[in-house]
């Protein structure tokens, strides 16, 4: 285990020195201030806390910024070094393949986490001083955002190495990647939707579409911000979801953690049995 940390130092080491994490930590406060200052214009009216109206906008609004954070982070954490050749000069030394991996996910996952809670938690703070007083009602929703936004990422981080371990060359791991994206991001949901408007409610019921929303990780990761809170579902106006949804809290949870460990599992297998 010790490789494996060092490996760990070393990727964040990397991210802080090529200013991955000043970068991301900076674009995600300033995208929060944003849409935290913008938002709550209107809630002096309506005695909604600042945090309740930025956790709403946010939760739509990392759907597409923390993957494509983690896809940029992981494409080439496999293919890269093979182009490079430091993989081979890696294998040299006492160190086996999923130690390689493991250490080298943990480090982008540490990356990311830091700058997604630097950056909302920083905006977060901010915001509460600019409104005068803190709320702790209105943090533990947006404590999960957090959390539930590193998992996420996490989520694609994972599906970015299994991307990277398959593919020969670093142009072909980033198309791939940016579709993986896309279709996660957008393209399921939309065609979704299509489904829905074309079958009327004839087929599809609520138990099949709560089944079909678990395949989507950026799905699970919207339903768990905005059903999750009693406050969050009355603004987002997703109330009577959050009542009727059958998927509960731990069930998403679980949900979004094998969103993590399939795809990298199957990294691991896939990148032990490479031919370099």
């Amino acid at each position: 285990m010790n490789a494996v940390f060092i490996i760990v130092g070393k990727e964040i080491r990397d991210g802080l020195r090529n200013r991955w994490v000043l970068a991301t930590a900076l674009l995600l406060a300033m995208l929060a201030l944003s849409l935290g200052f913008l938002g709550s214009s209107p809630t002096g009216a309506v005695k909604v806390d600042p945090l309740t109206v930025t956790v709403v906008s946010l939760s739509s609004l990392s759907i597409f910024l923390v993957p494509l954070i983690a896809m940029l982070l992981a494409y080439d954490a496999i293919v890269g070094e093979i182009d490079r050749g430091t993989m081979a000069l890696l294998l040299s030394y006492p160190v086996s393949r999923w130690q390689i991996v493991v250490g080298k996910f943990i480090g982008h996952l540490a990356v990311l986490a830091l700058a997604t809670t630097v950056g909302y938690g920083s905006a977060g703070i901010a915001l509460q001083l600019a409104h005068g007083g803190s709320d702790v009602s209105a943090w533990q929703p947006f404590a999960f955002l957090i959390l539930a936004s590193v998992l996420l990422g996490a989520s694609f981080l994972a599906m970015g190495y299994m991307i990277s371990a398959v593919v020969r060359e670093r142009a072909t791991a980033a198309g791939i990647a940016i579709g993986v994206w896309l279709f996660f991001v957008v393209i399921y949901d939309m065609a979704l939707l299509g489904i829905l408007v074309a079958d009327g409610g004839r087929f599809l019921d609520a138990p099949l579409l709560n089944a079909i929303l678990l395949f989507n990780p950026s799905d699970v990761y919207r339903l768990l911000n905005l059903t999750g809170y009693e406050n969050i579902s009355m603004f987002a106006g997703m109330a009577g979801l959050s009542g009727q949804a059958s998927l509960s809290m731990p069930v998403l949870i679980l949900a979004q953690v094998l969103w993590i460990a399939l795809p990298f599992s199957l990294a691991a297998a896939l990148f032990k049995r490479r031919q370099l």
